[in-house]
């Protein structure tokens, strides 16, 4: 029998590629929508300023990140003592009746802010479940040589799936608001399908311990390997300055004043680029001096960022958003291998929630602090200021974390011992 040499060639991790794109197309068309209502609303129902809706899509943010701070913790323990399939579609299933109720508050005109922030926290503790558990299946369905090809390849279906998704939402928008949203209900169905249809039945990876202990023996395996601990902070803080997506809003109506269907593209724009990237990714992945490349794609990503923010040329801006996209796919691409290598599979679980609690915190915080920033100075000037910090924050973990340029190959760096699959 011929070796199989592409991670597509194995049944459940289609199953898996399947439901990340249909999830991502989904939740990343009903975040655009949400995030433009709630700036519309803000501007012509409630009378506020640009720099006060503003502030409000950095609370639309900050309502999304409490669920993971809370969280991830418990997700990470469920993720490492539960069917892995099963946690995944039951949270599916929570962004499924947030999608059908923001439709029906569309179509009967009862959408408000307060709705839309309640709706956002569902949301956020629905997606602290979601990535742990998809996260952590891959490695039980793959080989560990594949890891890197299935990661580039899994790369591939959410940005291209959040090209597809902030598009979508655009254009759907501008034709009538509950549209959106029922098209994230119908994809959110078939995803939670595939899940269920993964055959693949890991065994609980974690020691029938107690959850407090084993979210303490998650964090601490983290804190004391500075590896793992460079490449989770490193996002973080990079992204949680750099972070422009939140203001996108506010550059579509009040700054290149392009509309719903600009926002759609500007949101896509991103996506695009990673997509690109992830496509070439999964072809040649990349093996050599991987722990240097990712300190210049952050780098790049907060170049791309503040000239962004300065930009007042639709296309200039749609490039820059396309090239912080693709510096960030080789970032993630690098950093999720990374991890996944590095972390024995009975703490895979805990890992992958931490990992995801600070790219939350990046992502919803990073809003939070743009909104604050565009209270103060403008969305202009907190984009730009934004991503100069992000370089900033490049050069200290250069300097702080050695060991992410001594990052050669995706080789294992910890000292424990990973069974054998």
């Amino acid at each position: 029998m011929t070796a199989k040499t592409h991670p597509l060639q194995f049944r459940d991790y289609r199953l898996i590629w399947l439901a990340r794109f249909i999830s991502t197309s989904a939740t990343t068309a009903m975040v655009v929508v949400m995030g433009a209502q709630v700036y519309q609303l803000a501007r012509r129902s409630y009378g506020m300023s640009e720099s006060e809706a503003a502030l409000m899509l950095g609370l639309l943010g900050l309502v999304q990140f409490l669920p993971f701070l809370l969280l991830t913790p418990l997700a990470g323990v469920l993720a490492d003592r539960m069917d892995r399939r099963h946690l995944g579609a039951m949270a599916t299933a929570v962004d499924l009746c947030i999608g059908l109720l923001l439709a029906a508050a569309n179509t009967w005109n009862f959408i408000s802010l307060p709705l839309l922030f309640i709706l956002a926290t569902c949301y956020g503790c629905a997606r602290v479940f979601i990535g742990p558990a998809i996260s952590a299946i891959t490695p039980n369905v793959v080989p560990a040589e594949l890891l890197p090809k299935a990661v580039a390849t899994s790369s591939i279906a959410w940005q291209s799936a959040a090209v597809v998704g902030p598009a979508a939402g655009g254009f759907l928008l501008a034709a009538d608001p509950s549209y959106p949203y029922w098209y994230a209900s119908g994809l959110l169905g078939f995803g939670i399908v595939s899940l269920l249809a993964i055959r693949h039945r890991a065994p609980p990876a974690a020691a029938p311990d107690h959850p407090v202990k084993l979210m303490v023996e998650g964090a601490k395996f983290v804190w004391h390997e500075r590896f793992l601990l460079g490449c989770v902070t490193l996002d973080l803080f990079a992204v949680l300055l750099g972070g422009a997506t939140a203001m996108l809003p506010a550059f579509a109506y009040d700054v290149l004043h392009v509309g719903d269907e600009g926002l759609g593209m500007l949101r896509a724009a991103p996506a695009a680029g990673s997509m690109l990237v992830g496509i070439w990714l999964g072809m040649r992945p990349l093996a050599r001096n991987v722990g240097t490349k990712m300190l210049w794609a952050v780098a790049v990503y907060g170049l791309a960022t503040l000239i962004f923010g300065l930009s007042k040329s639709f296309p200039l801006s749609l490039a820059m958003l396309g090239l912080l996209g693709a510096a960030d796919a080789i970032s993630v691409f690098i950093r999720n291998t990374l991890v996944q290598l590095n972390t024995p599979d009975d703490k895979r679980g805990r890992v992958s929630s931490i990992s995801g609690l600070a790219i939350s915190a990046s992502n919803e915080l990073g809003e939070m602090q743009s909104g604050l920033a565009a209270a103060l100075l403008g969305p202009v000037g907190a984009v730009a200021l934004g991503g100069a910090g992000a370089i900033l924050i490049t050069a200290i973990w250069a300097v702080i974390f050695p060991e992410l340029k001594r990052a050669k190959t995706f080789a294992p760096q910890y000292r424990q011992k990973e069974p054998v699959p």
